[in-house]
């Protein structure tokens, strides 16, 4: 057996290294590196406060996001405190605030579900490597393309199903096995319909409407305390937000009256009090050859929801917009060294985002005080969560699930196109009957298609005489694009001409665009032409038109030197000169 060349592994390298130094690779330089430039102390102030508001705020979602997501609640707050600062000190963001999200319930309860915990932590570790890749090759932009109607249709179907995932708590069931899908969910809560613990649904139903209630009892119009209330106390109670009151208040009730319903103590023995170890998943190739949907799964609906959420946090704030490429690498690195640590997938959060801004965050350094501030919280407070009531999480997600969907795009439904109608209907439909993926992937095969066929109307031929010349000379106006969608009117334009014409002209002046097939249309209809004796003629071709037919090599040794003009003046000082009878329909 021959010996392997080291020269040869010396020569790949530096091949390698060759194509990555050509390639238009984003650097890694992360936001924080900028607004710490002149950074003082108002701004620190300001910056701690805003992340320890976020901090409370983002306390107990972290635990609901987990327990809906089939994991324990302190997977959630170990992914709030490092991937919320790992994405904060590296992301391209002022403002955003990373951590478990809403949006990943249903897909992170389908891969727990379906292939375990470890694969989970597995799938995260390779969607952030695969979402660190993407930021690299600068293909953050990409997302943005991602049509309205798709991002409308599969949000308002994960708040359906984060809806549907929370009633088994809120109705104080306790089904055992509860399945992954829509429909197996429905038959489980129908099948134990007969279990419902009303204090439970009470309780949830009083936990949604303080959570709903409460910020606007106490914004500015709202609902004026009485005057024995309007103490200085009393306006700081105020001003906690209504997730951490709705802890508080049902907590402190269900421990000193020892209520009948689940707690965070009864199904997950409490919090641990300390900080997270790392732990090594066990990497199989057979099982990461399994992973491949929901790791690409959980790294485009990470970098759809990241990027979606900085773009609000854009709209929001006078800071300089966001570097969507640094932001997909931060993400990446956060999800790669979370699942290490016992967390879940992260990515950018909406609500806890806007609370920064409105909070007044100036800097990344808020959403690093923001874990900082949930750390704190589980190193001296995590006793107490094992009296949170389990109902409650479901009343606080209720609220998120309602907040997190645009319900009212279906009531404008009718105001837009089929075609917009379609693929958001569609998207919602097959986001809550299948799942994510196969909704992204319709979703953007019907908006190709839909695209494409508006295009192709856009693209049309006018045809009529050219005035001054005789009437066997046919002149065609172009306009559009001439792409692969809209060759059929040109191949049907032979037919469509009289057979007394024997000169065809294109006018091409408007025809912003052709490609390949285009093109190769172009010529088959020229030859169809010289075939009934017929010349064609093409003037006024705009540089993108001008530029393909060079390259491909069939301008005018194609078409004839002749038969290729620059505008309608030169088609009929050359027709005028007899070119229409002494020229060949072939140039």
């Amino acid at each position: 057996m021959e010996r392997p060349d080291p020269q040869h592994f010396q020569r790949a390298g530096t091949s390698l290294r060759t194509l990555l130094a050509q390639l238009p690779l984003a650097p890694f330089r992360p936001r924080l590196l900028d607004t710490l430039q002149g950074y003082d102390r108002h701004r620190l102030l300001t910056d701690c406060a805003a992340g320890f508001t976020v901090g409370i705020v983002a306390l107990p979602l972290a635990m609901a996001f987990a327990i809906a997501s089939g994991v324990k609640p302190e997977s959630g707050l170990f992914t709030a405190i490092i991937a919320g600062f790992l994405i904060s000190a590296l992301g391209g963001s002022h403002v955003q605030i990373g951590g478990p999200a809403g949006a990943f319930i249903v897909i992170v309860y389908g891969i727990v579900e379906r292939h375990g915990l470890a694969n989970l932590l597995i799938s995260t570790v390779l969607a952030g490597g695969l979402l660190f890749l993407m930021g690299w090759f600068r293909l953050g932009a990409l997302v943005r393309y991602i049509p309205v109607s798709i991002v409308i249709g599969f949000t308002n179907g994960i708040a359906v199903l984060i809806a549907l995932s929370q009633l088994k708590d809120l109705l104080g069931l306790n089904p055992g096995h509860m399945p992954a899908d829509f429909v197996g969910q429905l038959r489980t809560l129908w099948a134990h319909a007969d279990q419902v613990n009303p204090l439970a649904v009470g309780m949830g139903l009083a936990a949604l409407a303080l959570v709903t209630l409460w910020p606007r009892a106490f914004a500015k119009g709202g609902m004026a305390p009485p005057a024995w209330l309007a103490s200085k106390a009393f306006r700081m109670v105020a001003r906690l937000p209504g997730p951490i009151v709705a802890l508080l208040l049902f907590g402190v009730l269900t421990a000193l009256l020892s209520l009948p319903v689940d707690t965070i103590g009864s199904r997950f023995g409490g919090i641990p009090q300390g900080l997270p170890t790392l732990a090594w998943p066990e990497f199989t190739w057979e099982g990461v050859r399994q992973l491949f949907i929901p790791t690409v799964t959980i790294a485009l609906l990470g970098a759809i929801e990241s990027l979606l959420c900085a773009r609000v946090a854009d709209n929001l704030t006078e800071l300089p917009r966001h570097n969507p490429d640094q932001e997909l690498m931060a993400q990446g690195v956060a999800n790669v060294v979370t699942p290490f640590f016992g967390g879940i997938p992260a990515t950018g959060t909406i609500a806890r985002t806007v609370t920064n801004v409105r909070s007044g965050a100036t800097s990344p350094v808020a959403g690093m005080v923001h874990a900082l501030v949930l750390l704190f919280i589980v190193l001296v407070a995590a006793p107490l969560a094992v009296h949170v009531p389990l109902p409650v999480l479901a009343g606080i997600l209720l609220s998120v699930a309602w907040n997190m969907g645009e319900w009212k795009a279906f009531v404008h439904l009718k105001q837009y196109h089929y075609t917009y109608r379609t693929i958001l209907v569609g998207t919602f439909l097959l986001t809550v009957i299948f799942d994510l993926t196969v909704a992204v992937e319709v979703g953007l095969v019907l908006a190709c298609l839909f695209f494409i066929y508006r295009m192709s109307t856009l693209f049309r031929i006018e045809s009529s005489e050219l005035p001054g010349l005789p009437a066997d000379v046919r002149l065609c106006r172009l306009y559009g694009s001439l792409f692969f969608g809209a060759v059929g009117k040109v191949e049907d334009l032979p037919e469509q001409l009289p057979a007394s014409v024997k000169v065809v002209v294109l006018e091409t002046s408007r025809l912003i665009s052709m490609d390949t097939s285009g093109l190769d249309a172009l010529v088959q209809l020229q030859r169809t032409l010289a075939r009934k004796q017929v010349r064609l003629m093409l003037c006024g071709l705009n540089e993108q038109p001008l530029s393909l037919m060079r390259r491909s090599g069939r301008d005018a040794d194609t078409f004839g030197p002749d038969n290729v003009l620059p505008d309608l003046g030169a088609v009929s000082a050359s027709l005028s000169a007899g070119s229409a009878v002494s020229g060949s329909p072939g140039g």
